[in-house]
């Protein structure tokens, strides 16, 4: 079995043990999951799951897979799961995604209308509300933590604004994606064509400086997406006065999602400090 399946499994069992009444002697209540939807698509839906007691913050989780409809919110679960231990609200996002209606624009749209929907849910603080994306997600991530960014687009003015993004071994430079043929071509497929006047609104090395804290954690032996690309885009966001820093982890590309990791340790470490 390859590390993609493996996860895959554990977010089914993740998400068995948080919907079943009382799996494992629990009372419900610590392992509710309530069903968000934010638009009329089976896809534009989200799984929000709270802590006992205080929450911290929201952390928005967004799964990677290169925008392709073969890869679902499932990768989050085991994520959103450790979360919630941790006494964070855990907000696990699908979207649609190329081959089931997703691309540009309708990709990005759906994040930003997923985040907004915070606004919608009872009982629910939204001063802290921080993204954490894989692979592709991270690129959302740090998308939709720079939307203020996006003056002239319906994306500008965010319901919910992003406090901080962490990206897990993110593309967050989509034009050295494409020269890198990174997903065979995945992100010219997410885009519907090459690099154009559309790549301002969509491309996270497009949008330095964001406002708020860009955290990157990336695995030194990453063979899907490559080091550089959340190096780069740390040394450009500084440069340009921004607050942005790497985590460099020993691990490929799937250990920053794999909870019982020293990466995901990590991770949980910089969330602290946002």
């Amino acid at each position: 079995m390859d590390r993609r399946s493996m996860i895959a499994l554990m977010g089914a069992a993740v998400l068995a043990a948080c919907s079943s009444p009382d799996d494992r002697g629990r009372p419900d209540k610590e392992r509710r999951v309530d069903d968000i939807s934010y638009g009329p698509d089976p896809q534009q839906h989200a799984e929000l799951t709270r802590p006992n007691g205080a929450s911290r913050g929201v952390v928005v989780v967004i799964h990677g897979g290169f925008w392709k409809s073969q890869y679902d919110l499932s990768l989050g679960r085991p994520l959103a799961a450790s979360l919630v231990e941790q006494g964070w609200t855990a907000y696990n996002i699908e979207y649609r995604r190329v081959g089931s209606g997703g691309g540009w624009p309708e990709t990005f749209d759906d994040v930003a209308a997923a985040i907004d929907a915070l606004a919608t849910v009872d009982d629910l603080d939204t001063g802290t509300v921080i993204t954490l994306g894989h692979s592709a997600g991270g690129h959302l991530a740090v998308w939709a933590a720079g939307r203020p960014r996006l003056t002239g687009s319906s994306w500008a003015d965010p319901a919910v604004p992003v406090t901080a993004a962490i990206s897990q071994a993110g593309v967050l430079d989509l034009a050295a994606a494409i020269d890198a043929d990174l997903g065979s071509g995945a992100v010219r497929r997410l885009m519907g064509g090459a690099v154009d006047e559309r790549y301002a609104l969509a491309d996270p090395a497009r949008l330095i400086p964001l406002a708020v804290p860009v955290r990157c954690v990336h695995g030194r032996s990453d063979d899907v997406v490559p080091l550089s690309q959340s190096v780069d885009y740390v040394a450009q966001a500084t440069e340009a006065g921004a607050d942005a820093s790497v985590t460099e982890v020993e691990g490929d590309h799937f250990v920053v999602i794999d909870p019982s990791s020293t990466a995901w340790a990590r991770t949980l470490e910089i969330l602290e400090r946002l």
